[in-house]
């Protein structure tokens, strides 16, 4: 890969702000070689303020002048710009699609070039360095481009490569996963408000514990439920809650969450 690549983003709503944010703030790249485009003046202008890089309304400048080109765009619109900017799509340029449900035969049915593709599924997360992406390769990428693409968001995070069979899972995890996990703390923060603690004493408890849960996880290699039987003793307090949880089939609705998840990104595109 050469060097001081130009990055463009077609789109620069939530996520695709959240990873332009989390790189800029990692050092990886400088907004001088980032760039986005979006639909309107009135929004090119507040993403240009909010962000502080170049933002087009003409997807096809965008285009010309980037050498990865980030569909960040809705995924029914995904498409449209496509048959906007095949014309000028080279083949030594590579299309990272973080599109949910829009699969990289779809991309590259639609441009009719033998360009790399590659289909990513971040989180928001990447905003402050802690996103957790999935990536898999498209028909036309080399083992150069896939490499590129896995140093690329590992600077916002952790990186994986997955079979793209596998990437609507993967929404149902960690794409569409914050969601899930914010209500959680707020589930457990509004338990310590009914007994009485402070809401902000509350929701700093909830979320410190998720953190320490998942590094413990990440950095021991135990399972889960091992981790768990150890926080858990006989007739103590841990077991008396999972109980509840059990009770109330949280395990099974956080599993069919996932499984929903899951099945409405596979219905969303090609």
């Amino acid at each position: 890969m050469k060097e001081n690549l130009k990055i463009g983003f077609i789109g620069a709503g939530t996520m695709g702000k959240a990873i332009i944010k989390g790189l800029i703030n990692s050092g990886f790249i400088t907004k001088e070689n980032i760039s986005a485009s979006e639909v309107t003046h009135e929004l090119a202008n507040k993403a240009e303020k909010e962000i502080g890089i170049k933002v087009f309304t003409d997807n096809n400048e965008l285009v010309k002048s980037s050498d990865i080109i980030v569909l960040s765009t809705k995924p029914y619109a995904v498409g449209e710009v496509l048959n906007d900017i095949k014309n000028n799509l080279t083949e030594d340029k590579i299309i990272i699609s973080i599109a949910a449900g829009i699969s990289t035969e779809f991309i590259e049915n639609a441009i009719n070039k033998k360009i790399s593709v590659i289909r990513v599924m971040p989180n928001t997360p990447a905003l402050i360095g802690e996103g957790m992406t999935a990536i898999c390769r498209g028909k036309y990428t080399t083992k150069a481009n896939i490499s590129f693409a896995n140093k690329l968001f590992s600077k916002v995070g952790r990186c994986i490569e997955v079979q793209e069979k596998l990437i609507n899972a993967v929404t149902g995890i960690s794409g569409s996963g914050p969601a899930f996990v914010y209500l959680i703390i707020e589930a457990l923060a509004d338990g310590g408000l009914k007994l009485g603690l402070p809401k902000k004493t509350a929701i700093e408890l909830a979320a410190q514990t998720l953190i320490g849960a998942s590094k413990m996880v990440l950095e021991t290699g135990k399972h889960p439920s091992v981790l768990k039987d150890e926080v858990t003793t006989p007739g103590g307090t841990t077991i008396a809650g999972l109980a509840v949880m059990e009770e109330n089939k949280i395990h099974s609705a956080l599993m069919k969450t996932v499984e929903e998840t899951a099945r409405v990104s596979a219905s969303l595109g090609g």
